[in-house]
């Protein structure tokens, strides 16, 4: 973002604020029934936005933003931008000696001034007027543009207190919008299991057989299709939305990678969430931690990559304890999100047979990354070792240890890895064959295997 488009989203935010403070200025006389001029405080002229390219203005118009959403707005971007604007909120009730019920609001762990809460919006837009407070809980019920688009919420933490009392909390994503300009991409977090994946390797670089191609080739025209089938075509009335598939078969077959391919062909972008890593680090919070990723990716168009799906999708003997019972649940909501879910959804497991039957007939496919046959292996070595700029000892007959020896690409680079860094030591620009069988041995090493010369 330019640093002139900085400042207008800059210039538009302070005219918003400015607002802000006359609109509370007014809601504060006319409660406590002071000399006012405005009657109510929609007599105060929003800025005009007409003109107004600016980020912030966009976005306005964009989701046609009425004024009580923009007061709304406000009081969740205010302790971001401009917290002593909300200090007003800490006057007390003197009959009480304690702060107006009626303003809700709390004080943040570290945040020393007054953070927003529903019930705080509701007397901004409203006073004590019981049909506005209808009309406020309705902004943050699923089918408004700031649920749906994940524009701000109410950070509820407790099902015990009033809807109302949750603060007011703008995503991150917009927060990022608001103060950047770019786009939002978010970083693996406690609260956002997730990484983006990316490659800088390409198609020819994938080497699979004509079948698995073809398999891989349906999601892509998914991702190119998709809309026009359930929209043009009407087919959202008959299919659920979105795509789901398994990616099968063993470690280094090429399952991430794939995944990582398809988003880069598509201009996509694509978030592994490692589901061993979430069970076991966020046990109970998983439930909540994936909310977070499906709530941001909904309308992104993400692909989402659940890697070792089977620790959370594998099969159960039965329910034996409280544990056993919460995981269920855990599955139970993550299924409904990926099936509710409108873009790409990818799980990956070592072996099929770990997955739920039951879930497994929820894929519109299943591929399977197999072991690859010598004819593959033998243009994997030679697409690998061809990109480097280190020479091949003269021995050395990549089809011959492509044929005698079964492994993965993901290992070969491994080997390539382990080679290059012994060429490196005898500062030689040379690849040895002993160095290659070494490699091999360390791979299969790894899986307990044995080589057989």
């Amino acid at each position: 973002m330019s640093l002139s488009r900085i400042r207008a989203n800059a210039q538009t935010l302070t005219n918003e604020l400015n607002w802000l403070q006359m609109v509370l200025d007014v809601r504060f006389k006319l409660y406590f029934n002071q000399d006012t001029s405005a009657d109510t405080i929609y007599e105060i002229p929003t800025p005009d936005l007409s003109n107004d390219n600016s980020l912030f203005a966009e976005i306005l118009k964009h989701y046609n933003v009425g004024v009580k959403e923009r007061i709304v707005l406000l009081l969740a971007i205010v302790p971001h931008f401009r917290p002593q604007l909300m200090d007003v909120f800490f006057t007390k009730n003197l009959l009480y000696d304690r702060v107006y019920t009626e303003f809700g609001g709390i004080k943040g762990h570290n945040h020393n001034g007054f953070l927003a809460t529903g019930e705080t919006a509701a007397f901004v837009t409203g006073g004590n007027d019981l049909t506005n407070r209808a009309l406020i809980l309705n902004m943050f019920r699923p089918n408004h543009y700031f649920k749906k688009y994940n524009i701000i919420g109410l950070n509820r933490t407790t099902d015990l207190d009033p809807i109302l009392s949750s603060p007011l909390s703008i995503s991150d994503e917009f927060l990022h919008y608001f103060t950047t300009g770019t786009p939002y991409k978010p970083t693996f977090s406690s609260n956002f299991p997730a990484s983006r994946i990316s490659t800088n390797l390409n198609w020819e670089d994938l080497v699979l057989d004509d079948v698995v191609l073809e398999e891989i080739e349906e999601i892509i025209s998914w991702l190119r299709y998709g809309k026009m089938i359930m929209t043009e075509w009407e087919l959202g009335k008959k299919i659920k939305p979105g795509y789901r598939t398994l990616f099968y078969g063993p470690p280094g077959t090429g399952k991430s990678l794939t995944a990582a391919l398809i988003g880069k062909n598509q201009d996509v972008d694509v978030y592994r969430i490692d589901l061993s890593q979430v069970v076991s680090k966020y046990i109970g919070e998983t439930e909540k931690n994936m909310a977070n990723i499906f709530d941001q990716a909904e309308n992104k168009n993400w692909i989402l990559f659940f890697d070792e799906a089977d620790a959370l999708f594998g099969k159960r003997t039965g329910v034996s304890d409280s544990k056993d019972r919460h995981a269920n649940q855990e599955v139970a909501y993550l299924l409904q999100r990926i099936e509710d879910f409108p873009g790409v959804v990818i799980l990956a497991t070592n072996l099929k047979t770990n997955i739920d039957d039951a879930f497994a007939r929820r894929f519109q496919s299943m591929i399977h990354f197999a072991m690859p046959p010598p004819e593959l292996r033998s243009k994997l070595w030679k697409s690998v070792f061809s990109s480097i700029g280190l020479k091949l000892e003269a021995k050395i007959d990549l089809d011959d240890i492509a044929y005698k020896h079964e492994i993965a690409g993901g290992a070969i680079i491994n080997v390539l890895r382990y080679a290059a860094l012994m060429a490196l030591k005898r500062e030689k620009l040379e690849i040895k064959l002993h160095d290659i069988m070494t490699g091999i041995r360390r791979e299969f090493a790894k899986e307990g295997k044995t080589m057989i010369l």
